[in-house]
């Protein structure tokens, strides 16, 4: 065999291992019954999962336990995921910025034996700035104004 196609197959078995490697760490979309089973079959496998947050008649968010003096890095409160199981989450981070504003949010973590869901990253849906509709007099008026 020649030196190049030693080479050459040295390369493709290592773009094999790299591949290998990214896609048995990828993760997939679940909810928290199929999260709580994947966890029982390896702990370590992480999950997305994806639902909102459980929010009272006056918008508050249930559940809701952050406490920045004692502990800024632990935040707690309530998801029901897309199949409507309610369960409770603890995210070992600050608050996210505009967290009580979200529509939807993106879990990245797994659960644990007692059955709570620990994360490691937040991905927030927060409800558009800019809204689709016509534009108001009063706007009109008011860009009328500024010119």
């Amino acid at each position: 065999m020649k030196k190049t196609h030693i080479v050459g197959l040295f390369l493709i078995a290592i773009a094999i291992g790299i591949i290998l490697i990214t896609t048995g760490d990828a993760s997939t979309y679940v909810g928290f019954d199929e999260a709580e089973r994947i966890s029982q079959e390896d702990p370590n496998q992480k999950v997305h999962v994806v639902g909102k947050l459980k929010k009272d008649a006056q918008g508050h968010i249930v559940g809701l336990q952050f406490n920045p003096a004692l502990d800024a890095n632990r935040l707690q409160f309530i998801v029901q995921d897309s199949l409507g199981r309610e369960n409770e989450v603890v995210y070992a981070a600050p608050k996210p910025q505009d967290f009580e504003k979200s529509e939807k949010i993106v879990l990245v973590g797994s659960m644990r034996a007692d059955k709570i869901f620990y994360c490691d990253k937040i991905l927030l849906k927060c409800p558009s700035k800019y809204q689709e509709g016509k534009i108001s007099a009063d706007s009109t008026a008011s860009y009328e104004a500024i010119k």
